[in-house]
């Protein structure tokens, strides 16, 4: 079902937003108040001003609201962050999940409308803690991805937690990744340049999908993984130092997993934290690992890209250091965040093309 249509309040606060994010980087300073600084990195100037303005509108974000509340407000958020972006088409449809059917929607930028020789593809799963998140919330970003990668990008909207605990995402995402590897042509696809992607839980499910993938011969060509969560077992000195204040925070996170799984044992589950995987295996794809600097998943995708490197996978890491979780959805305000993905995006077209 598309989103329904904003509010004029809505309307109103995004051109706020804009007109805000617009104004010299000097005035933003003022603005946001005293640089932020922590762990030897600068918090985005921008970034900081949405935080502050997040802060003075008394907007919950992730902290303190229920599932039912951060889902019935996404929508409002993805219009406020996202925009409009242009896209050549886009079609929704249905592919095969674990226990039938699940929602996809297939972006097909404007230099391939007309064309008809196969394209590389991104397949997406998008973020949101394995307990929220839909096709619509991260609508605008694949549509800048598929645009600046110069790629089809199908997302998948696959069951979330309460409803349906672990495994069911990643079921859902490996049945569906499966069948469109092995029908790409139907999709106008090219079945060797097929690349697997997600932001968050997205970039978790993405990379055990890559994983699967080498273990089962399904050809892959890259790994786009943004700020995935690696590790729900161990602290780290990220998780410490940014768990509140940053967006993402240590609250929802527990809000999250204990939603998510049903006992603490599957907590170091490779399928749900990656970074415990054994051996990774022979054949995997090579890797984009992005993270942000004040993120709290930090530390634990770097270290997973260490992991990646230590077993012979070629892999690139790319902190935006001044930048917080969730910037992959900003694109459609501001400069920092939309420039963060759109390099993420030339990075996708140089591995596919």
């Amino acid at each position: 079902m598309p989103s329904p249509s904003p509010s004029l309040r809505d309307r109103i606060d995004a051109g706020v937003l804009a007109a805000v994010l617009r104004l010299p980087s000097r005035l933003q300073r003022v603005l946001a108040g005293r640089p932020v600084l922590r762990d030897g990195q600068t918090l985005d100037t921008e970034t900081q001003l949405l935080l502050r303005l997040q802060r003075i509108t008394r907007d919950p974000g992730l902290s303190g609201s229920t599932i039912a509340d951060i889902r019935r407000d996404t929508d409002r958020q993805t219009w406020l962050a996202g925009g409009r972006q242009p896209i050549g088409a886009v079609r929704d449809l249905e592919v095969p999940g674990a226990d039938g059917p699940i929602r996809a929607r297939l972006y097909t930028p404007r230099s391939r409308v007309a064309g008809s020789e196969p394209a590389p593809l991104l397949f997406f799963a998008h973020g949101g803690g394995m307990v929220f998140g839909d096709l619509d919330s991260h609508d605008a970003t694949c549509r800048l991805l598929a645009e600046r990668a110069d790629a089809l990008v199908l997302a998948v909207d696959y069951r979330l937690a309460p409803e349906h605990p672990f495994p069911a995402a990643v079921e859902d995402c490996w049945a569906a990744f499966s069948y469109v590897a092995g029908h790409a042509a139907t999709y106008g696809a090219d079945a060797g340049r097929i690349a697997v992607g997600g932001d968050s839980a997205g970039g978790t499910l993405a990379a055990v999908t890559a994983i699967r993938a080498a273990e089962e011969g399904v050809p892959l060509a890259f790994q786009l993984l943004v700020y995935p969560a690696t590790n729900l077992v161990d602290d780290s000195e990220s998780r410490r130092l940014f768990g509140e204040g940053f967006f993402l925070t240590s609250e929802f996170m527990e809000l999250a997993h204990s939603s998510y799984v049903t006992g603490a044992h599957e907590l170091a589950d490779p399928r749900v934290s990656v970074a415990f995987t054994e051996r990774l295996p022979d054949g995997l794809a090579p890797a984009l690992v992005v993270t942000a600097g004040f993120d709290p998943l930090r530390d634990e995708g770097e270290a997973y890209a260490r992991q990646l490197a230590d077993a012979g996978v070629r892999v690139e890491l790319r902190r935006h250091p001044g930048q917080v979780h969730g910037f992959f959805n900003v694109v459609g305000v501001g400069r920092s965040s939309r420039a963060a993905v759109a390099e993420a995006a030339a990075k996708l077209k140089a591995a596919l093309h």
